[in-house]
């Protein structure tokens, strides 16, 4: 634990921070949560705001070394680069922190968050596996920000879900909708749950039970009317048959079906501080078992594929890689190999197509202790915005 002397606040570091180049440290929350590491690139004012807002903070140990490091060396004009496509993914999600922080507070009408399901789509739309590699692959451990990840992981997932079922794009909408606003009423309790290593409290099980009628009436109060919006978010936690929370509805819609879904499978590949994520693989053949035959859970499947872009597989060549296309048919995807053929960790990157049989999937990495981060641009180079 640190103390009010050993923490910088993030105004009076201003100064050593750049839009568009990597952090000179790592920068935490009020409870010592990590947010950016060091080498993030700081997108732009409005991330520099929220980051402030969260009572964002330095260790003074490293702001005071890079004082010093940046008083020996002689400075150059900085150039800012242009905005790469993950980069706008990060900007993404310091608008919807911006955006969900608002809309609690009842600073935002509710035709905020459409627009910013526009802004996803695009990007969606831009390459949706690059969109399921960053959903799948959720590695730099930012359990302050989980709330935020894992709604919008979600609505991509029901994006492209949805689609795969031939649905209408306003329906598609809805449902993208929800799944942003789903936990509206409990984000805080998420973040906090995800660094915490002990059972629900009372009283968290009560504010657990109690969010998704809390978060529709804050969307009715924000003005949102969407039938199809609200009943996705109400009834999220349901299961047809019963057994659900909070009502034991028998009948649940197919937009909540889908969303409980996508919520369960992210929520189980997603690392907490205490546990490692589940394997995609695993999480997909509960999903099947759960719900055999049922035609929204095979959708999902069949979008996500049986090794979704993010995936850490083992080759038959001994190699082992990480998804990063998913194939437009059959079961062989595209991997960008992460070591070399006795599974040693290699700097060295080459493309494998698993359909032939000398690159053919082993199965899914078992341990992946070695390959604890796996930066996009490495895999996929730089793709520009």
């Amino acid at each position: 634990m640190t103390t009010a002397s050993d923490r910088v606040p993030l105004p009076d570091v201003r100064d050593l921070l750049q839009i568009g180049r990597p952090l000179p440290f790592r920068v935490l929350d009020a409870h010592e949560r990590l947010l950016l590491n060091e080498g993030h690139v700081l997108a732009d004012e409005a991330q520099f705001e929220s980051l402030v807002e969260r009572g964002a903070w330095a260790e003074r140990a490293l702001v005071e070394a890079e004082r010093v490091a940046r008083a020996a060396a002689a400075r150059g004009a900085a150039i800012k680069p242009p905005l790469s496509l993950f980069d706008r993914w990060e900007r993404l999600l310091w608008q919807f922190d911006k955006l969900t922080r608002a809309f609690v507070r009842r600073e935002e009408p509710g035709s905020a968050v459409p627009l910013f399901f526009e802004a996803l789509r695009d990007l969606v739309d831009r390459d949706p596996d690059v969109a399921l590699f960053l959903c799948v692959r959720q590695d730099d451990r930012r359990f302050a920000l989980y709330a935020l990840t894992h709604a919008m992981h979600c609505a991509v997932v029901v994006l492209l879900t949805g689609r795969h079922l031939g649905w209408p794009e306003a329906r598609v909408a809805s449902l993208a909708c929800a799944a942003l606003t789903m936990n509206l009423a409990m984000l805080e309790l998420q973040a906090t749950m995800a660094e915490q290593d002990t059972p629900p409290t009372k009283k968290q099980l009560e504010q657990i039970r109690a969010h998704p009628a809390a978060s529709v009436a804050l969307l009715r109060a924000a003005g949102i009317t969407d039938a199809d919006w609200l009943s996705a978010v109400t009834e999220h936690h349901e299961q047809p048959g019963g057994g659900g929370y909070p009502n034991a509805l028998t009948e649940v819609g197919e937009l909540a079906q889908v969303l409980r879904a996508a919520d369960v499978y992210l929520a189980k590949i997603s690392a907490r501080a205490k546990r490692p994520p589940m394997a995609t693989q695993m999480a997909t053949r509960q999903l099947f078992q759960q719900r055999p035959g049922d035609p929204l859970a095979m959708a999902m499947i069949k979008t996500l594929g049986v090794h979704p872009p993010g995936s850490l597989v083992q080759l038959q060549s001994g190699e082992i890689g990480v998804v990063v296309r998913r194939p437009a048919a059959g079961p062989h995807p595209l991997v960008a190999t992460l070591s070399d053929k006795k599974g040693k960790p290699s700097g060295e990157t080459h493309r494998r197509d698993t359909a032939q049989p000398e690159f053919a999937v082993v199965g899914p990495l078992q341990d992946a202790k070695a390959f604890p981060r796996v930066l996009p641009e490495r895999v996929y180079g730089v793709i520009a915005a």
